[in-house]
């Protein structure tokens, strides 16, 4: 089982430029659970993801992280959380492998960077520069990742984007997998990833 990680949202207040994009928001993602945040582009949602992160302070209000039995402050974010943004964080010169074997090495890693290819079909490809991927298998190498790292808590942005069928299956699998071992997951998303989740909107 993962390490249980509760992260709480506590009135959060955000701002682009002279423009709100939310205010008084509050939330609670508990351990074990995929937590959607929803609402048309341009509302905030990757905001409220970057916020989480720790990479976007809040104009006011504030989130906090807590592993179950400990603290809060106990663990620093980054020790807790991976975040899959739009952009797939790879290197376009390096091979899939390669990209994987660096991130096991700097992050570390729950399961083997082959198995993580190879759990997102992608072990015909190990080997192959990013650069040569489509879309679609970049946002499986980068899902990979995740799943190879194996950090408590996942905020993934849009993570089904630009994948077929059988990618975004794959996808929505591993999530589900994450939250029936005691993982964390929250996603901005403009589709429902399983249903009954919980949900965030953000308008």
């Amino acid at each position: 089982m993962i390490a249980g990680v509760e992260v709480k949202g506590e009135t959060l207040t955000c701002r682009r430029g002279d423009r709100l994009l939310f205010a008084g928001l509050s939330f609670a993602a508990r351990p074990g659970t995929l937590t959607q945040i929803t609402g048309a582009n341009g509302t905030g949602k990757t905001s409220l993801l970057r916020m989480i992160a720790g990479l976007l302070k809040p104009e006011e209000g504030r989130v906090t992280l807590v592993r179950e039995g400990a603290g809060p402050g106990a663990d620093e974010p980054a020790e807790l959380l991976h975040y899959l943004g739009h952009q797939d964080a790879l290197k376009s010169q390096m091979t899939a492998r390669e990209n994987l074997d660096f991130a096991a090495r700097w992050q570390g890693a729950a399961h083997e960077p082959g198995a993580a290819l190879e759990r997102l079909g992608l072990a015909a490809q190990a080997d192959l520069p990013v650069g040569y991927f489509s879309a679609g298998q970049r946002r499986r190498a980068a899902l990979a990742r995740c799943w190879m790292i194996g950090f408590p808590v996942w905020l993934l942005d849009e993570p089904t984007a630009s994948l077929d069928a059988n990618g975004r299956a794959l996808a929505v699998e591993l999530i589900g997998a994450h939250v029936a071992a005691g993982g964390t997951v929250i996603a901005a998303t403009h589709e429902v990833l399983i249903a009954g989740a919980a949900e965030v909107s953000v308008r």
